[in-house]
This record gives structure tokens, C-alpha cells and sequence, in this order.
């Protein structure tokens, strides 16, 4: 669908459609208190209770196993009895839970707390992502996501700067009050969900398989190659800390510099930038424009070991900035592709499912990461860079195939 067609998404900045903006204004809540515990939550655990950071390690692990295991049920369960209902369930969860990690007083207990949460806050996602697709339609599914994305990119910022006023007191009641916080913003955020329209939920039909997704072979091959082109986020944010550390001279804080960078860059530019992915095939081509850019900015980024400080930063600086252009157009891609391919009824038990791609992801990219980017150091970067635009490319061949296959999974009223 192009341009002239879609009715505007904003109006100085804010959602012209009301259930927009209150999906809007929910995840600016939600993200707001969880860019504050990001920031505080391990430091807390490990200076203020004594965990080492392997234990912290591993209890955030579980919650990360229990956020897979929980996306696509929960999804379903959205689509089945009513999304609204259950994504506001979720949410109360979410807001009761959100407090008691800071309770913990020993690694199992913590991994007990993290695990609940994460059930709670992975299945509000997955069900949110299906909302999301069902109420952004005419044409306006990736814009929205767009919307969304710089919107939390920003809440994740603000609250970050609240949780680092806790770090300076460093003291233990400044830390229990970031936790306090964010539930009190989950709570709102819970509340808001309450304000969404009631979306009929889908009766499954004679024959209907109870989790069709895990059976849409083109959609499941869709997942996982979304899913490994979200290798650079992980690149981004673990593999570039380390190599500014182990291979060049640019000072440690140049990581919250190109952070800092790349969260405005999304809050200015990822709706405009995600204006030609509205569609499967659009997504394809997105997927491959911004493969290129990461990779050039990979490149880029391998340059920093070479030379002084002053040649390291300026590497550091203009590969993120390459990098985060290929970040937004790449993630229109993603979400043309994983959006255009499904039923709109069952969309928070497809959504779901596209999530876990990034979750699985989240699991075993970090040694892998580490590997690439530390170990090989210049190499492991260009291997990255030549990978990004490889999977990108299968992605072409892979959505014709999987647009062509629609009916044959039992997939009607997906948008293309």
C-alpha cells in the first residue's frame, strides 16, 4: 500500500487513531520503569545483596528460559478468549510481580521471582504484539511499530537516567525504590489496557490445529531468519562493549556515547525509515537494504583496533552510525515479513511465535557474539558483516515462497 493511501499515524508527534495512543502511552509506561531496573537491577543484586554475578547470571537465565516457553501460548490464549482481557490478566501480573525480586535472599529465590515475572511480562508481550497487529490495519502495521519502537527506545532512555540517580546514592533504599517504581508504572500501564476496545476473540473451526503456527512451515523458516538477522542487536549492545575494552584504545565510556547515539537516531528516524516495508515482499527488500548498511558499519567498526584513540572513535562513531540506519530499515523488514504473513484473527499466536525467534536468540548469541568479536576481534567482525547480508538475501526467496504458500496452511485473511 503506498503512501497516498495510508491516512496519516501522527499528529505532532502523537497517534491520531485513540487505540493507538493508548497502546502508545502503555508501552511508554511499561518501558519507562523497566529502563530503570535494567539499569540498577544487577548492580543492586550483587552490591547491595551479595550475589556474585554468576548467580544473577544464571536466575535472569530462567526468566529468559520461561519467556520462550510462555510467547506462543500466551498469544493463543489472546486470540481465544478475548486479547484485551488476557493482555490486561497479564499486565496485573506483570504489576505484581514487578516489586518482589527485590525481596530476594538467595539465588533461588531470585531465579523463583524472575522466572513468575517473566512469564507474566513475555506473555503481556506476545499477547500486546497481536493487539498491535490487529488494531494498526490499513496499511499502517510497520509505521505503527515503527511508532512503538521510538517511543520505548525514549522511555527506555528517561527511565535509564532515573535508575542511574539510584546508582549515584547507592544506597540500598534508592534501589528498592526503582523496583517500587516500575511496578507502579506496570500498574498503569495494566490499568490503560483496560481502556482498549474489546476484540472478538477466534473460535477455532472443526479440524483447526490448537497451535497452527508451529505448522506454517514457510512462516516457522520466516522466524528463524528474522531471528538470526537480529544477531546485530547482540552485536550492538554485548560484542561492541567488549571490543571497545579488549581491542582499542577509545575510552570504556564511549559505549554509553554510541548507546546514547543510537537511541536517538531510532527516535527520530525509525518511522520514516520503515515507510517502504508495508508489505511481505517490501520486507524482504528492507531486510536486505538494511543488511548492507549493518554490514557496512560492522566494517567500519573492525577499523577502530587500527590506530590512536582519536581514529578509534571516530570509527566507533560513524560504523554505530552506519550500523543504526541499517538497524531501522532492517526492522521494518522484520516486521513486514512477520506481520504480512499472518491470519489476522490469530495474529498474538503468530506474533508470539515470530518473537521467539529473538528470545532463542537472546539465549545462545552471547558466546557466540563474544567469540566473533573479541577472539577473532577484526575478522569475527568482517564474518559478521558478510552473514547479516547472506541470511538477508535468503529472505527474498524465502517470503515469495511463503506468500505463495498462504492458502496452503489454512492462511486467508493475512495482509501480504
Amino acid at each position: 500500500m503506498t503512501s497516498t493511501t495510508t491516512p496519516p499515524l501522527t499528529h505532532r508527534g502523537i497517534p491520531v487513531d485513540r487505540d493507538l495512543r493508548i497502546l502508545a502511552l502503555g508501552s511508554f509506561a511499561n518501558r519507562f520503569g523497566a529502563g530503570a531496573v535494567l539499569t540498577t537491577s544487577a548492580l543492586y543484586f550483587t552490591r547491595q545483596v551479595g550475589f556474585s554475578a554468576t548467580e544473577v547470571a544464571l536466575a535472569m537465565s530462567v526468566s529468559a528460559v520461561v519467556g520462550i516457553v510462555v510467547q506462543v501460548p500466551a498469544g493463543h490464549l489472546g486470540d481465544t478468549r478475548g486479547p484485551r482481557q488476557v493482555l490486561t490478566g497479564f499486565m496485573v501480573g506483570a504489576a505484581v510481580f514487578s516489586a518482589p525480586p527485590v525481596l530476594a535472599t538467595t539465588p533461588w529465590m531470585l531465579a523463583l521471582l524472575l522466572g513468575v515475572l517473566a512469564f507474566f511480562e513475555r506473555g503481556a508481550g506476545a499477547v500486546n504484539q497481536g493487539v498491535v497487529a490487529q488494531l494498526a490495519t490499513g496499511g499502517r502495521g510497520v509505521l505503527f511499530k515503527a511508532y512503538l519502537r521510538a517511543v520505548t527506545n525514549t522511555a527506555l532512555g528517561l527511565g535509564s537516567v532515573f535508575g542511574g540517580a539510584a546508582l549515584i546514592i547507592d544506597e540500598r533504599w534508592a534501589y528498592v525504590t526503582v523496583f517500587v517504581i516500575n511496578a507502579i508504572f506496570t500498574a498503569f500501564a495494566a490499568w490503560n489496557s483496560t481502556r482498549l476496545p474489546d476484540l472478538a476473540p477466534h473460535a477455532r473451526a472443526a479440524g483447526e490445529p490448537r497451535l497452527g503456527v508451529i505448522r506454517d512451515w514457510p512462516y516457522v523458516v520466516i522466524t528463524i531468519i528474522t531471528g538470526l538477522f537480529s544477531l546485530h542487536f547482540f552485536v550492538m549492545e554485548l560484542g561492541l562493549a567488549l571490543y571497545v575494552s579488549a581491542h582499542t584504545t577509545a575510552p570504556t565510556a564511549m559505549v554509553a556515547v554510541l548507546l546514547i547515539i543510537n537511541t536517538a537516531a531510532v527516535a527520530l528516524f525509525q518511522v520514516r525509515l520503515s515507510r517502504r516495508a508495508d508489505s511481505v515482499v517490501a520486507g524482504a527488500r528492507a531486510l536486505v537494504r538494511g543488511a548492507w548498511w549493518i554490514a557496512a558499519g560492522f566494517a567500519i567498526v573492525a577499523l577502530a583496533d587500527r590506530g590512536d584513540v582519536w581514529l578509534a572513535i571516530a570509527a566507533l562513531v560513524a560504523g554505530s552510525l552506519v550500523h543504526v540506519v541499517g538497524e531501522m530499515i532492517g526492522s521494518g523488514g522484520q516486521w513486514g515479513l512477520q506481520m504480512g504473513l499472518a491470519p489476522h484473527e490469530r495474529q498474538g499466536q503468530y506474533q508470539g511465535f515470530a518473537g521467539l525467534g529473538f528470545s532463542v536468540l537472546a539465549v545462545v548469541a552471547p558466546p557466540v557474539v563474544t567469540y566473533l568479536c573479541v577472539d577473532l576481534g577484526e575478522t569475527g567482525w568482517f564474518i559478521l558483516a558478510a552473514f547479516m547480508v547472506v541470511i538477508a538475501l535468503v529472505s527474498v526467496p524465502a517470503a515469495r515462497w511463503a506468500l505463495d504458500s498462504r492458502a496452503r496452511y489454512g492462511v486467508t485473511t493475512h495482509s501480504g
